[in-house]
């Protein structure tokens, strides 16, 4: 019996369900947040991150985009307007400009509209004209030309599109290829102004087709660094005839000796909530990092419009990256907050530049190509709404609603998961030593098992197993988010858990073994083994001393345990200077394990089973008094914090 009664108490039975049920619920949580979840272990991986790398458009950004600026035949146009609606305004320097009368801004428009995979429906909730089908970059400019009262069936009924040669992350630009009704071929083709323009030998301008000067291209050039530089990203525009149809329709042959239209500039404006998102996530000593395909000055602008870097800070590029070895990379993640003009590939090797710092990194993903970069990175995010299924399956969490803020929020919702788990971890062990310490010194004092097997069982999964769960849903800890990383490797029984278990399950003992004690010499009359000789344990007298005893240190343990539980609640602060009330979780557990304890001392159908009896008022008060030091346990000075930053 005394061997089973220490396996029992040496194993804390609830420890797997409850962990189990704290992640499950922890999980359901972060849905309702608009994180999913796809793999539990990354709950804590996530209340570890030291670096969100993250993508800008629709993450940082809200991924409306919206035109604001029109450059062709050496203007500038202004368009008003945002969102997806029709309301906007053409204005050249203050004043209307009729966009349908200029050729130039028509043929602008149109190649927007044909070098699009997008479609605008309108919108069944009111809050826009138009809702986009497609990429929002292509619907801003189906939406620019609707304004300008060139509507998309006009156009597609003059042109057949019978080929496309796509855009992908490494050209930076697509064509279409379409058929005019008089037999007519045409190459139309958008990308990045850096990309397209060096395809282009020839200008349209004043309705007519000129040659491109070497002066005209910087002109080209510093517009589009002015328009960048106001966070706009940028497209240019170019066409060409063709001569045939073609077996093959080749890039090479196809995108050259192009014709320059224009730019058109775009505003995809930040979220609100980034921006407090990002000085969380500074405060918490995660490091925010921003990795986009966008130009190098609108990606500057937007880091710096959401406090993400100063507006002089420096800007790696893909280009960059591709000229540097594994050696100047490593060093350059370490103090370059923004990257711009990247490929999917250079994500990969950024990520593995930061985890050789040993960090603990975040990557978002939506393409097909951003797969290997978030399943190399310790917590791979993926966008649920734009994001593909290959990197959606590659991912440990997918966010709904592809925000920046989400990942933060889950972040700290990790932290909070795994301080709960810290929090009924150390309370479980806690308890279980002191059965263990109890038993034992019991046992070696010669003296009967102080608690039954049966009692021991019911401590561990009735009366421990309900606050440990209350315990594993209870509110975050105040500054959760205002602490520093934990350190990667680091053990969740490091030197001031253990130290904190011993303390209490020593002071625990302390109080239980005096109750047995005190209890067996009341109503015994002395200790055998100690003070006298040896009795017979199952004499009228002794048989009736030692139930009264295991009854009190029965109700003892339990005693000291529901006051004990409050000091777990917060390693940084003592009891009395938490708020108890905000956990009503908590004090329904509590409630329900003093009524299973009355119940199995009090109701005579439960005294055989228990082996335990009716306590007298007296053996109330000195349970009380001797199991106070359980509300006094200091988790403060045993951790060794001196705040709720950790410092």
């Amino acid at each position: 019996m005394a061997a089973i009664a220490l396996a029992v108490s040496a194993i804390p039975e609830g420890l797997p369900a409850v962990v189990t049920i704290t992640l499950a619920i922890g999980v359901q949580m972060m849905v309702d947040k608009n994180a999913i979840v796809r793999r539990l272990p990354s709950v804590e991986t996530l209340g570890s991150t030291t670096v969100i790398a993250s993508d800008k458009t629709g993450t940082i950004t809200k991924n409306e985009m919206t035109v604001q600026r029109l450059f062709m035949n050496g203007i500038t146009v202004t368009v008003t307007g945002a969102g997806y609606n029709k309301k906007g305004e053409f204005c050249r320097s203050s004043a209307e400009y009729d966009v349908k009368t200029d050729p130039h801004a028509v043929r602008l428009l149109e190649i927007g509209q044909l070098c699009t995979n997008s479609l605008l429906q309108a919108d069944s909730s009111g809050k826009a004209d138009w809702t986009v089908i497609g990429d929002p970059t292509e619907g801003a400019l189906l939406v620019v030309a609707e304004k300008a009262g060139l509507t998309y069936d006009a156009t597609w009924s003059k042109y057949t599109e019978i080929y496309e040669i796509s855009f992908d992350s490494a050209r930076k630009r697509m064509t279409s290829i379409c058929e005019n009704s008089d037999g007519s071929l045409w190459a139309f083709t958008k990308g990045a102004p850096e990309i397209v323009l060096p395809l282009c030998d020839r200008i349209y301008g004043n309705d007519s087709v000129t040659p491109l000067s070497e002066e005209v291209k910087e002109e080209i050039l510093n517009v589009n660094a002015g328009f960048a530089e106001n966070a706009l990203r940028v497209l240019a525009f170019a066409y060409r005839p063709l001569e045939k149809r073609l077996p093959e329709w080749e890039p090479e042959s196809v995108e050259r000796n192009l014709i320059f239209v224009g730019l058109v500039g775009m505003i995809d404006p930040p979220r609100e909530e980034v921006r407090e998102a990002i000085k969380t996530a500074e405060r918490a000593g995660i490091r925010p990092i921003m990795i986009t395909g966008d130009h190098e000055l609108t990606a500057r602008a937007i880091a710096a419009d959401v406090g993400l870097i100063r507006r002089e800070a420096a800007v790696v590029t893909g280009a960059m990256i591709d000229s540097m070895d594994s050696e100047e990379l490593r060093d350059v993640v370490q103090s370059i907050d923004v990257f711009a003009r990247v490929a999917p590939d250079h994500k990969l090797e950024i990520v593995r530049a930061l985890k050789s710092h040993n960090e603990v990194v975040a990557m978002t993903g939506d393409g097909v190509n951003d797969a290997p970069a978030v399943k190399t990175a310790d917590v791979g995010v993926s966008m649920g709404v734009r994001g593909a299924d290959v990197t959606k399956e590659a991912s440990d969490v997918i966010l709904t609603d592809d925000n920046f803020a989400t990942i933060v929020t889950a972040v700290e919702k990790g932290r909070e998961i795994y301080s709960n788990i810290r929090k009924f971890v150390r309370f479980l062990l806690a308890a279980n030593f002191d059965e263990i310490f109890l038993i034992f010194t019991i046992i070696m004092l010669g003296l009967p098992l102080p608690l039954t097997p049966i009692q021991i069982l019911w401590l561990n999964l009735a009366t421990d197993g309900f606050p440990a769960l209350a315990l594993g849903i209870d509110p975050a800890e105040e500054g959760v988010m205002e602490r520093p990383p934990r350190k990667p490797g680091e053990k969740m029984m490091n030197r001031g858990m253990i130290q904190f278990v011993i303390i209490a399950g020593l002071v625990a003992f302390a109080s239980s073994a005096f109750v047995f004690l005190w209890t067996l010499s009341t109503y015994g009359g002395w200790i055998p083994g100690l003070t006298g000789p040896a009795v017979d344990w199952n004499s009228d007298l002794w048989s009736g001393a030692l139930r009264h005893a295991r009854t009190a240190a029965f109700a003892g343990v339990v005693t000291f345990e529901l006051l004990f539980v409050w000091n777990c609640r917060d390693e940084y602060k003592p009891v009395w200077k938490t708020r108890i009330t905000n956990s009503r979780a908590l004090i329904g557990a509590v409630l329900l394990s003093i009524v299973l304890t009355v119940v199995t001392i009090y109701v005579p159908f439960m005294w055989p089973l228990f082996q335990t009896m009716p306590l007298q008022p007296v053996d109330w008060a000195v349970i009380i008094v001797t199991c106070i030091p359980g509300l006094l346990v200091p988790p403060h000075i045993i951790f060794g914090h001196r705040n709720g930053k950790g410092t």
